[in-house]
């Protein structure tokens, strides 16, 4: 027979117990019952309460793990319980044998054992936890009532209430659910004259009223408003860098990309695939590539001295997490350091995901490379998106030209072997017979600024030369792959020949042909004398890289010549590091044709194009924005397991592929981040719905279905209704072809969501967090919502679309940033003053006061879910803050013009703030209110400004 738990849920808390809510058993299975014990139901519980802090993902007492079930089988035999080790143990009365030890905890209760016992004798089944198996297709259950549920959302939360013996709550009014629904979509309340409307219709045309202004709200330009700052909080999108000195990031153009595609109801799979992937799709376009900014968005180390190689690696580890965090629900970083205590996800499976990531150009410097031009009017994606494509394919095109020309092996190309090296400033430079080559090598602490020199004795068969190739390599070649070293810059590259008699003969080049098609730093600048950049591995080296410099014509060899190679190297990084070659060896061509191929008339031809479409593509006024791309497969950085998450400790080197309990990528086709974007929204994955449409519906709601949105794994809270989560995800993944505006549809027209949201004593106590969605949904507005509507209700919002971050009026003494970085504040009658919050200048070390103290999260990290809070701050924000006693001004304003009596004017303030009616005592309360400033001396204007503030504060419009 099953024991019957009282319904209990944890607490809706971030601080969970470290065991986890599944400590909580919910039923048991008595010894002989009939039914089946359900692994993932009641043992993973029990195995998580009892045995896997020692016997897990971090520690493996014992070499035993009760994570994976072949570890398990050491101490399980299955179908023979008293011949299991596991049952020995945790039915032993010997303290030194008994599990889990005194020390760690009780013995296990006569019901656990029992459970255990009945689980191996029938045979020790195994599961997944339950969101790693993939959603399966669920029949809409049978109700009692049929004439409540609207659809098959309302009969699964109906079903459960039926099974608890609890009805549903009454519909909400037609004002309520309006105020409701157009904060969730529009993220700002219904207008006066939009209730009035909204009223007559409802009472006119019925259920075809709530479907007509569903549509609307989803059309309009406030839907992507509000749903792209939850989008933003998961991707940690800020205008600053964050770390040290916490500079500008000019990026908004991709937030601008976001709140347009929310708008255009950009399928969920396009949204993922292009923010993950968006570089690699085939013919990328300018928004293909602008969405990848989401991975740049992670924080930057500008301070001087500071390894970027560690801050880098950071950058990719940060993104490994926010993938699975934001995608997956799955606290995936933990796995760095080591197995994952809870989920069948072990330490090397880690580092194999962020190999997907590991081979992106950028790294942790402040020019932020790539960027993209991105145009700042969207009239001109398209063709200057066009342009960068023509651009990319022609440097190819004309790079493997090119190259293939002065990389021929039978043109001539002889090694320059007999050489003396020296440099200046403090750098040391020896030279060393390698791998049957000469090569300079420099030794100890490199100076900046270091000028290199070699003089070579020429061997006597060769006549001329016409092209000089320098290798430049790591100073360890056999560990750079691994651990690489700082790059350098050939800042200026020159040559002559100094005859026997000590004349000496410059040579003129012409060319500087480099290694990879679109490289960082222009080679050919290394022919320049005058600047700093130039041909260069920029910032870090991992394999050989070679530079081939063309001689503008033959140089002509005389007997017992030198040639003297001379090359600069003037930058540095991070004020602190020298971009100084640290070895390297050199070859020359005596290819009389050499320059005669490069110059032939398709490659001249070429050129002239490929100059001229740069040029008509830097007129396109554009904002220059960090986004992804990946190195060239000859320069491909290779990536390692770090020992207990350290990244000066690598251990074996991994390659990209998906953690093992969610399958494998197929062997015969590319792993790279496209090949994960798919993976993700594959049917094959049973977590990316899930997540998505449980963040829906923890933005309706105020609690998700599961809810720790963080969280989806054992350690996590089960869902409340799991039949209806995965009935979502099916939907929203096939049916509704992963539409977000087709998902909320949905959802804000059941009757679910159309409760009233009034507390029920009869649910309160059983149920006070709402989990059996026996109301409708009432809860403290997030920051941006709380905002926005003070300005829509005073008729100051400004409701423009886009552009660069905005700054609104703050606290005298909060602006005080590490480095140069003004706060300009808008003035009084510009628009900018009054945009939408989610415009407003985003700091990282220095939030905006105002949604920092409503909650708003610092966007450092990946943030799932917002907490809650209620605390006297927020209150004296909307009572004192510039913006909110603007807002109350011009509220008063507005009800001063709409009524020709107080009685008119206070219903128009009271619908604009609350969206309904006041009340009689309401009615009288506000007009006793103004009655007593005038009485007090206030003017008329001061009286209506008083009861404006009040009912901007009351407690009614902070909540949805």
């Amino acid at each position: 027979m099953r024991i019957k738990m009282p319904l209990t849920f944890p607490s809706n808390s971030t601080t969970l117990h470290p065991l986890g809510p599944l400590v909580l058993v919910l039923s048991f299975v008595s010894v002989g019952s009939a039914e089946t014990v359900d692994f993932g139901r009641d043992i993973r519980p029990l195995l998580n309460a009892h045995c896997v802090s020692c016997h897990g993902g971090v520690k493996k007492a014992a070499d035993i793990s009760f994570i994976h079930r072949d570890e398990a089988l050491l101490v399980i035999e299955p179908g023979h319980p008293n011949d299991s080790l596991l049952i020995q143990r945790i039915t032993s009365t010997n303290e030194y044998e008994v599990m889990p030890p005194p020390e760690h905890g009780h013995p296990l209760s006569d019901e656990a054992v029992a459970l255990f016992r009945t689980w191996i004798a029938e045979g020790a089944s195994w599961q997944q936890p339950w969101s790693y198996e993939v959603p399966k297709s669920i029949e809409v259950p049978r109700v009692g009532d049929v004439s409540w549920p609207r659809g098959s959302i309302d009969a699964f939360v109906l079903a459960r209430l039926e099974n608890e013996g609890i009805a549903p709550a009454p519909d909400a009014s037609p004002a309520q659910w309006l105020r409701r629904v157009t904060l969730d979509l529009t993220g700002i309340p219904p207008t006066p004259s939009e209730h009035n409307d909204f009223i007559a219709a409802a009472e006119h045309s019925g259920e075809k009223a709530y479907r007509t202004k569903v549509d609307d709200l989803l059309r309009r330009a406030g839907f992507g408003h509000r749903w792209a700052s939850v989008w933003l909080d998961q991707v940690r999108y800020a205008d600053s860098r964050g770390l040290g000195l916490d500079g500008r990031r000019e990026i908004w153009k991709y937030r601008d990309w976001v709140i347009r595609s929310f708008n255009d109801d950009m399928p969920y799979d396009e949204f993922t695939i292009k923010q993950i992937a968006g570089d690699l799709l085939p013919d990328a376009t300018i928004d293909d590539r602008l969405a990848t900014a989401a991975n740049r968005l992670t924080q930057t180390n500008e301070e001087g001295g500071t390894d970027d190689e560690e801050f880098r690696i950071a950058a990719v580890l940060d993104r490994v997490s926010t993938v699975w965090q934001t995608w997956q629900g799955i606290t995936f970083g933990c796995v760095q350091c080591h197995s994952h205590p809870y989920d069948p996800i072990n330490h090397e499976e880690f580092y194999q995901f962020a190999a997907f990531f590991n081979n992106t150009v950028d790294c942790d410097l402040n020019e932020e490379y790539p960027l993209l031009s991105v145009p700042l009017d969207d009239r001109d994606f398209a063709r200057a998106g066009e342009m960068d494509n023509q651009v990319n394919a022609l440097e190819e095109s004309l790079w493997a030209r090119e190259r293939a020309i002065v990389a021929d092996e039978d043109d001539g190309w002889w090694p320059i072997n007999d050489f003396t090296a020296a440099a200046t400033e403090q750098t040391k430079v020896k030279t060393e017979t390698r791998d049957g080559r000469t090569e300079f090598v420099t030794l100890d602490t490199l100076s900046v600024g270091t000028a290199m020199t070699i003089d070579a004795s020429l061997p006597g068969q060769h006549e001329t030369i016409s092209a000089i190739r320098a290798t430049f390599l790591p100073r360890h070649p056999d560990t750079a792959k691994a651990d690489s070293e700082w790059g350098f810059m050939v800042s200026h590259f020159e040559a002559a020949l100094i005859a026997a008699d000590g004349t000496r003969t410059p040579v003129a080049f012409t060319r500087v042909i480099g290694d990879e098609p679109h490289p960082m730093k222009d080679p050919e600048q290394s022919l320049n004398a005058k600047n700093s950049d130039g041909f260069a591995a920029y910032s870090r080296i991992h394999h050989a890289r070679s530079a081939v410099f063309v001689l503008r014509s033959p140089l002509s060899l005389t007997a017992k010549s030198h040639l003297e190679l001379k090359w600069s190297n003037k930058a540095q990084m991070l004020g602190a590091f020298p971009l100084v070659t640290r070895r390297g060896y050199f070859e020359a061509s005596s290819e009389p044709d050499l320059m005669e191929k490069l110059a032939a008339d398709d490659l001249i031809t070429s050129r002239n194009h490929l100059k001229k479409l740069k040029g008509v593509r830097r007129s396109i006024a554009s904002s220059r924005t960090p986004v992804m791309a990946e190195r060239p497969a000859n320069l491909k950085r290779p990536t390692h397991v770090f020992i207990r998450g350290l990244f000066l400790t690598k251990g074996d080197e991994v390659v990209p592929q998906i953690p093992l309990a969610f399958g494998r990528l197929p062997d015969d086709a590319p792993k790279d981040r496209l090949a994960l974007a798919k993976w993700l929204v594959s049917p094959e994955n049973p977590l990316t719905a899930r997540v998505a449409v449980n963040r829906v519906w923890s933005i309706l709601f105020g609690i998700g279905l599961v809810a720790t949105e963080e969280d989806f794994g054992t350690s996590g809270e089960t869902p409340s209704h799991p039949q209806l989560l995965d009935h979502l995800a099916i939907e929203f993944a096939t049916t509704q072809g992963f539409s977000t505006k087709k998902l909320i549809r949905s959802i804000v027209l059941s009757r679910t969501y159309r409760q009233s949201a009034a507390i029920r004593a009869d649910v309160q106590d059983h149920d006070p967090e709402n989990r059996l969605l026996a109301r409708g949904p009432r809860f403290r507005m997030p920051a941006e919502m709380v905002r926005d509507q003070a300005l829509a209700a005073s008729g100051l919002l400004s409701d423009d679309f886009g552009g660069p971050p905005v700054f609104p009026p703050i606290p005298d003494g909060i602006w005080k940033p590490f480095a140069a970085d003004k706060w300009k504040t808008a003035g009084p009658g510009d628009r900018n003053r009054y945009r939408r919050t989610i415009y407003t200048y985003t700091k990282r070390s220095i939030p905006y006061p105002m949604t920092s103290t409503f909650d708003a999260p610092s966007r450092e990290f990946c943030s799932p879910r917002r907490l809650r809070s209620n605390t006297p701050l927020q209150a004296l924000v909307t009572l004192n803050d510039v913006t909110f006693v603007e807002c109350a001004n011009a509220l008063a304003q507005r009800m001063e013009s709409n009524g020709s009596d107080l009685n008119q004017k206070i219903r128009f303030g009271f619908l604009a703030v609350a969206s309904r009616e006041p009340d009689a005592a309401e009615s009288s309360a506000i007009e006793n209110l103004f009655q007593q400033s005038v009485d007090h001396g206030s003017s008329r204007g001061d009286a209506m400004r008083d009861v404006a503030s009040v009912l901007m504060n009351l407690d009614e419009i902070m909540s949805k």
